[in-house]
């Protein structure tokens, strides 16, 4: 079996295990994976992340130029701009997420680090969120609004729209995308009440130990 094989068929699982866990619905959210050409394989426009089918998943070259495959989501740029900014990264994941975006709706988060650093396993694998500020969708406004913030940060959330997340490799992108989620959700459980979070010294001594994820 190739790489490429592999990779669609990596893209397809983990899409139906984030649609059956009820991370994505609809035809929202897409997963891309950077081939060892350099080129990219990701889901295309309007299609469920549980119903995907490998074959028809959208190709580009290197130069992130349409090769074949199903009709290129919208989104794309998302996924190219992480890719840009951060020469690691072999997968993103982009998803509508529920808690997510609901925290991104909150007018009183800080842009520069959206949620506390609520456990250790958050710290480990989201770091620093940053929030990009709303363009529509498709909007080039909002490609260079994530391209500005992915050179430090490899999670980004964007207001009234969901996180955008990169990994060394795809599952990585996957749980730390997870992460994120499960902690917005937390964030919302506790809001009103009088939360500990993990200290500056608790986070740091985390990053010390197993590098900054941000």
């Amino acid at each position: 079996m190739s790489k490429e094989t592999r990779a669609r068929d990596a893209i397809c699982e983990v899409g139906l295990s984030l649609f059956s866990r009820g991370l994505t619905f609809g035809s929202t959210g897409n997963i891309s994976i950077r081939l060892p050409d350099g080129g990219w394989l990701m889901t295309p426009t309007n299609a469920s992340l549980g119903k995907l089918d490998p074959a028809t998943l959208s190709k580009f070259d290197a130069v992130g130029r349409f090769v074949s495959g199903g009709k290129p989501t919208k989104e794309a740029f998302l996924h190219f701009c992480m890719y840009g900014q951060r020469a690691d990264s072999r997968a993103v994941v982009h998803l509508h997420s529920t808690h997510s975006v609901a925290v991104s709706l909150l007018a009183d988060v800080d842009p520069s680090d959206v949620l506390p650093p609520l456990t250790a396993y958050f710290v480990m694998r989201v770091g620093r969120l940053p929030l990009a500020p709303y363009y529509p969708p498709g909007d080039e406004a909002l490609a260079r609004a994530v391209e500005a913030l992915a050179g430090e940060h490899h999670a980004v959330l964007l207001a009234n729209h969901g996180p955008v997340v990169a990994g060394s490799s795809l599952e990585n992108a996957q749980y730390a995308t997870e992460e994120l989620e499960e902690t917005a959700k937390l964030f919302l459980m506790l809001r009103g009440e009088t939360i500990k979070p993990l200290t500056p010294a608790q986070v740091e001594d985390l990053r010390a130990r197993y590098g900054s994820s941000s």
